[in-house]
């Protein structure tokens, strides 16, 4: 009998190591997107100094492993064989949960899971034994569970929510009024006090409310910080304060570059400290139990069902030597895991200082919570005196920039301080509670609080970035009900399939997590393919033409491709061909999309005696849009001709059309190799027999006005027909213009300009 549960334990240390692994991934973000963010020192830097964190932060965390034991259920009321089917439960739920949020490139709460999925499996085990006991009924479900404790930690999850944006938007405004976005050019002092201030307060709360309990903290330094912490702050500020103004003042050194390194470290620390309860608790738990059970098994030969897990209760330190292996994990995860490095892109796009492209579209909540806060600050206004509203609006002026580079920090080094410090005090604090707070919704909203504070979220931008948090915030949500929800069905399968059902859910897991590495790994090769158009940075006509050159071969080629795909998809009604090609000729549009949305900055690194670009670079990209909306229009509409289930085009139509995409053909791939291999001379043959291409297309539109006098009966088929012939001639229309732009601006004997690298760097 005890076999089963050898297997359940090596499954659930099978399990630890995954999580560890899928929860580092997903986590990493919470440490990292600030220094990367400000971009204060290299990655290579930054990922040492988050390693030794998250290793110093593992061997902290013993304490927090009593969450899992006792912090959501009543151990004493479940027997071992129960307590093992709710830990297993929990393991597979999380890591298949987790990594399916990772392969989404999606970060989400490890805190949040953990916690409802026990919630859930819990509740599932007791009400399986609600069930089958008549003497109990639903409302005995309260003595399984931990009401008070998991009330507690769940209203902390939530809290953290608040508080972290409350304290993230206050703290930076303060920061913000005092040194303005010239904060370098403040007098010392300034620094140093600011420096005094956030490295006394990371440091104390992750001695004080951190380290303290730590297996290696000697017993007379524990006692120190324990009995007089306003001294050790005291001190720590006055020394931290003069060393800075020492530093900054003798030796130039960048402060607020050593405050996010220290930063890093805490949070990092803090994470570890945190969150490695959500990785190896549980197995940790289950590990006790077993042992537990295994003694009074070979002792007294009771069976699993009968031996009760109120041993769980009780306090039980994790040993130092089992943390050690877990932090390396983590360590090792942080270098190595392409995952780790996928997911810091949402929370850095909505705390960036500067416009991009907004990755998420408005909505009704966003739009009327940008009103509202509008009005709000209007009325908070009226009510200031002039003085200050005109004291405060210098103090935040961006400082004038020549340049935009693509490589630019997205927020400056006093934000990046202010993130770090806020993040890794709040949750310093709640790990000192026993309370596993969610390290991703503090260091998610403390960045959008002081994004808010910081008026990154301009009237351009608010409604865009109030959306992505609504958006975020929603999917932690998901998050909590689809863990419970797993979880409890899981419990379910464990209890009545007993070892055939734990055979068949750990294949499922490997099965699962085999496929969304393998999904993952693809797409990032995709990514990285050169099938995407890049944004050009040459400074004059002639480098323009020719950075572009690959741009139109590359929406040549492709335009082609969606041509070809629509008419052969329309041909043989194949709606799976129609829908895919629906999809590419959107990925290409949002393409151009960003192109454009990229002038602003284009034209910004001009030169002045190189504006004449910016109207080429102009007109071209205007042109390429003009053939994707054509291209567009001809998918979309070939496709909702097929999807409502339309009468078949006629045999006649189908030949017209295959020998139009034809002739279009020749013509597209003769145009690709001109640009591909710059023989822009190539372009003044295809401009000569413009006149020609034209007449084709014209040809197809007479005979179809004939057919549809004498023999044409379908109109949908009619509508269809002309419309796909006259965005032909719309497509061919601004291929032309594109191509005569170019035939005129490009001069062979001009060298092209490019930006100097050095300057698009700085």
């Amino acid at each position: 009998m005890e076999n089963l549960y050898i297997y359940m334990l090596a499954a659930l240390a099978f399990l630890a190591l995954a999580d560890l692994v899928v929860g580092v991934s997903n986590d990493a973000v919470n440490f990292l997107n600030s220094a990367i963010g400000s971009k204060a020192v290299s990655f290579k830097t930054i990922m040492i100094v988050a390693s030794i964190g998250v290793a110093v932060g593992a061997l902290t965390s013993s304490g927090m492993m009593e969450v899992a034991r006792k912090g959501i259920f009543n151990p004493g009321e479940f027997m071992f064989n129960e307590i093992m089917i709710i830990f297993m439960a929990v393991m597979l739920t999380d890591i298949l949960l987790l990594d399916f949020f990772n392969t989404l490139g999606l970060p989400t709460s490890t805190t949040v899971s953990i916690v409802f999925e026990l919630l859930g499996a819990s509740v599932a085990v007791a009400l399986i034994k609600i069930y089958t006991d008549n003497s109990q009924s639903i409302t005995d479900l309260f003595n399984y569970i931990n009401n008070e404790k998991a009330i507690e930690i769940i209203l902390g999850i939530l809290l953290s929510v608040v508080v972290a944006f409350t304290v993230g938007a206050i703290v930076q405004y303060v920061s913000r009024l005092l040194l303005s976005f010239n904060f370098q050019e403040k007098p010392d002092w300034y620094s140093a006090i600011f420096s005094g201030f956030a490295i006394t307060s990371i440091m104390y709360f992750i001695i004080v409310k951190g380290l303290k309990n730590a297996s290696f903290m000697p017993p007379n330094i524990q006692e120190f910080l324990n009995t007089n912490p306003m001294t050790f702050i005291g001190i720590s500020f006055l020394i931290f304060t003069i060393l800075s103004f020492l530093a900054v003042r003798f030796f130039e050194a960048k402060i607020y570059t050593l405050i996010i390194i220290v930063g890093t470290f805490a949070l990092a620390v803090a994470f570890a400290g945190n969150d490695l309860v959500n990785f190896i608790g549980v197995p940790m738990a289950g590990y006790e139990g077993f042992l537990g059970w295994y003694k009074a098994y070979l002792a007294t030969g009771v069976l699993p069902s009968d031996f009760s897990m109120e041993g769980l209760a009780g306090e039980v330190r994790t040993e130092t030597y089992l943390l050690v292996i877990a932090g390396l994990i983590m360590v090792l995860t942080l270098w190595f895991s392409s995952k780790a490095k996928a997911v810091v892109k949402t929370s850095v796009d909505l705390s960036r200082q500067d416009d991009v492209k907004e990755r998420f579209k408005p909505n009704f909540l966003s739009r009327h919570i940008v009103r509202l806060t509008i009005d709000l600050n209007n009325s908070i206004n009226n009510m200031l005196p002039d003085s200050f509203k005109n004291w405060s609006n210098n103090q935040f002026v961006k400082p004038t920039l020549i340049a935009k580079a693509q490589d630019k920090p997205a927020f400056d080094l006093v934000r990046a301080a202010v993130n770090l410090m806020v993040a890794s005090v709040l949750i310093s604090i709640a790990t000192s509670m026993k309370l596993p707070l969610s390290t991703t919704y503090v260091t998610f909203m403390v960045a959008m609080g002081t994004s808010l504070a910081d008026r990154a979220w301009g009237s351009e931008s608010a409604v865009y970035r109030v959306a992505g948090v609504l958006n975020v915030i929603g999917g932690w949500f998901f998050t909590a009900f689809s863990a419970f929800f797993t979880a409890a069905i899981m419990a379910y399968i464990l209890y009545y399939g007993g070892g055939y059902a734990l055979t068949g859910l750990l294949i499922l897991a490997m099965v699962l997590l085999i496929r969304n590495y393998l999904s993952h790994r693809k797409s990032s090769k995709i990514m990285r393919e050169e099938d995407k158009l890049e944004r050009a940075e040459s400074s004059s006509t002639q480098g323009v033409i020719h950075e572009s050159a690959s741009n139109i071969a590359n929406v040549i080629s492709r335009g082609n491709r969606i041509y070809t795909s629509a008419i052969n998809g329309l041909a043989v009604q194949n709606l799976k061909v129609l829908k895919k090609n629906r999809e590419q000729v959107d990925k290409l549009s949002d393409e151009i999309d960003d192109l454009k949305d990229n002038i602003f900055y284009f034209i910004r690194n001009l030169e002045e005696p190189s504006v004449s670009a910016s109207n080429f670079y102009i007109n071209i990209l205007g042109y390429l849009q003009d053939m994707t909306q054509s291209l567009n229009y001809i998918s979309k509409a070939s496709h909702k001709h097929i999807n409502n289930n339309h009468k078949k085009l006629k045999f006649s139509q189908i030949k017209e059309l295959k020998d139009l995409d034809a002739t279009l053909e020749t013509l597209f791939a003769t145009t690709q190799t001109a640009f591909e291999s710059r023989s822009f001379e190539m372009i003044g043959n295809v401009i000569a027999d413009k006149a020609k291409i034209f007449v084709v297309v014209r040809e197809k539109i007479q005979k179809q006005v004939e057919r549809t006098r004498s023999e044409e009966s379908s109109p949908k088929n009619t509508t269809l027909y002309f419309s796909l012939l006259l965005e032909t001639r719309d497509l061919l229309t601004a291929m032309m213009n594109l191509l005569e732009e170019y035939y005129g601006a490009h001069d062979s004997s001009v060298e092209p300009a490019q930006l100097n690298h050095s300057e698009q760097e700085e």
